[in-house]
């Protein structure tokens, strides 16, 4: 019978043979590691003008959208947050025919992080990962685990106006199984109010009834899962409903009151019913 055991969670800044060069090689090595799809390394320690060097620069396989990697050991700081949407400004300026990310992976993603991000107004691209490593024996496992999904733009109706896409475009961006399941939840939508119809915006596809916007919920397909966020105040019943079902939970967030959930394939028609209610209850508080 296998041994079960809770493994001993160290702190990597604290480990002095562990260092950023080695966390970024082995990152470097195999980026899909971070759980951000299908990445191949372009570039590491790439020089910036007049501004140091650039950790890693990812590029999805398929997308070819960029990812502007910095790594830091220990907690987030101002300086290494404004370092790595620097570095994101300065490559999306030089190469503007790709999608760009900025991407800071720290041990500890402190409060801090979050406020000062706050200050953008959901303006930047930025993913925040969290990376947690363990000792087993001689040897470190890291774990990598996405605390702060990707805040493009604010839920904001007006923006529905001035990026708009269509659906080939998230395809290309998610896939095309990721946005069928968008159409899935329309469906549901659909059952207590009909007449709804997906909007194809640059950062999210949106909810529009009769040519006017009305996104009391907005998708954002992945690759391989969908991320949707759901306008709702939040509430303890609400909470235990989503922890009761088991949904895959990325977080509240209370500036914009959202609820936002990662949802697999299989979710939509497992999990039909509590989405429905959360949707439904969206939609009349949306009134």
């Amino acid at each position: 019978m296998a041994n079960i055991f809770e493994p001993e969670k160290i702190i990597l800044k604290d480990n002095p043979v562990i260092s950023e060069k080695i966390i970024q090689e082995k990152i470097a090595a195999n980026p899909s590691i971070l759980g951000l799809g299908e990445l191949i390394l372009k570039d590491k320690e790439r020089m910036q003008p007049r501004a140091g060097r650039l950790d890693l620069l990812l590029q999805d396989v398929e997308t070819k959208r960029r990812y502007e990697v910095e790594i830091q050991l220990g907690k987030t700081d101002e300086s290494h947050i404004i370092r790595t949407i620097e570095y994101w400004d300065i490559e999306r300026k030089r190469f503007p025919q790709y999608d760009h990310c900025a991407v800071i992976i720290a041990e500890d993603i402190t409060t801090r992080f979050h406020n000062i991000i706050g200050l953008f107004n959901g303006n930047i691209p930025i993913i925040a990962i969290q990376m947690n490593a363990y000792k087993f024996g001689d040897d470190i496992g890291l774990i990598f685990t996405t605390v702060l999904d990707e805040l493009t733009a604010e839920f904001d109706d007006e923006e529905e106006e001035l990026e708009v896409t269509d659906r080939t475009y998230w395809i290309n961006r998610g896939s095309e199984k990721t946005v069928k399941m968008a159409d899935s939840l329309l469906s549901i939508i659909n059952e207590f109010s009909s007449g709804y119809e997906l909007k194809y915006n640059k950062f999210y596809i949106g909810l529009g009834k009769d040519g006017v916007a009305n996104n009391f919920s907005v998708f954002r397909p992945r690759r391989s899962t969908l991320n949707i966020e759901i306008k709702l105040p939040y509430s303890e019943e609400v909470q235990k409903a989503i922890e009761d079902n088991e949904l895959n939970d990325m977080g509240y967030l209370k500036r914009w009151g959202i609820y936002r959930l990662r949802l697999e394939e299989e979710d939509v028609e497992k999990k039909k019913e509590i989405l429905k209610d959360l949707l439904s209850r969206a939609y009349e508080n949306y009134k």
